[in-house]
């Protein structure tokens, strides 16, 4: 079963109302926005990747959706595996020190056991408050699509990380993402829809524009890459930036930095141009769970 047929199950049962028919990565109860993300070893991080980075980055990619909404973070649950001794002591050096960074406070969780040899798998659920956003579904025709940064620095640093050398910028783009909490507060009024950018330039795009009932083209050439990243397929698929990926009219100036990539039109689905041709879709148009 894909994530997709997943969701579509869970669809048919009984939602709150601030679930939102679960269209979107949070949820809204009593003047708060809510989130959760899981990181799994093996799928999530590498089973070498410094336990201080793996704490980083479950908490960044959580804020990461509070940034998407314009949110000021009021704090976080931790559920934790407790292991390995030295594993979890480095963990907790991690945690407070993005806790600190990000001024996210600990509001409490829960610990268990993790069993001999299994893979560590980690949550957090993160609160924030004051989130003027408007969801994913809001693009309207016209509306031109932007994203913060620059796109697949984490698909390099991953790259990096498993090659054991390479450009260390990069690399702490994969394992130390910072979530856009300032640019996604001052964006909030200013556009129509605004998502993060987890899994991949191409299949968030066309998420946001199937919510908004559209259609959306993307300009390869127009994708910001950093540094040495080349490939701009590669990057629009890679996923894990963590930037922000939003609609807003052409002609409206921005308070941030960032980088036009396509457009908003009527219709349906996803069109890849670079240099004025037509472009082939891939066959993945970035990361899905339940697919292998």
């Amino acid at each position: 079963m894909t994530e997709a047929d997943f969701l579509a199950r869970l669809r048919t049962l009984p939602l709150h109302p601030g679930a939102q028919g679960l269209t979107d990565d949070t949820a809204a109860l009593a003047g708060l926005t809510i989130t959760t993300d899981t990181l799994v070893e093996g799928i999530h991080f590498l089973s070498a990747d410094p336990p201080q980075d793996v704490a980083w980055k479950l908490v960044a990619t959580n804020l990461s959706d509070l940034a998407a909404k314009g949110a000021i973070v009021e704090g976080i649950l931790l559920n934790y595996p407790l292991g390995d001794e030295t594993w979890d002591a480095a963990f907790l050096d991690g945690l407070s020190e993005v806790l600190t960074e990000l001024d996210c406070p600990l509001l409490g969780g829960d610990t268990v056991t993790l069993p001999a040899n299994a893979p560590r798998i980690l949550t957090v659920t993160a609160f924030g408050r004051d989130a003027p956003a408007p969801p994913r579904s809001g693009a309207k025709a016209g509306d031109a699509l932007y994203v913060t940064g620059t796109i697949g620095d984490a698909g390099a640093g991953l790259a990096i990380a498993r090659a054991g050398t390479g450009d260390p910028e990069l690399l702490a783009r994969y394992r130390r993402p910072v979530p856009r909490l300032v640019e996604g507060r001052a964006l909030a009024a200013q556009v129509n829809a605004m998502m993060d950018l987890s899994d991949g330039l191409l299949i968030d795009a066309s998420r946001m524009a199937a919510a908004s009932a559209l259609a959306v083209t993307i300009d390869l050439a127009a994708v910001p890459l950093a540094r040495g990243v080349s490939d701009p397929l590669a990057a629009a698929t890679a996923g894990d930036d963590y930037e922000l990926l939003f609609a807003a009219p052409a002609d409206r100036a921005l308070p941030v930095p960032a980088t036009r990539v396509g457009t908003f039109t009527r219709g349906a689905g996803l069109t890849l141009t670079q240099d004025n041709r037509l472009i082939p879709l891939p066959a993945s148009l970035g990361y899905q769970h339940g697919l292998r």
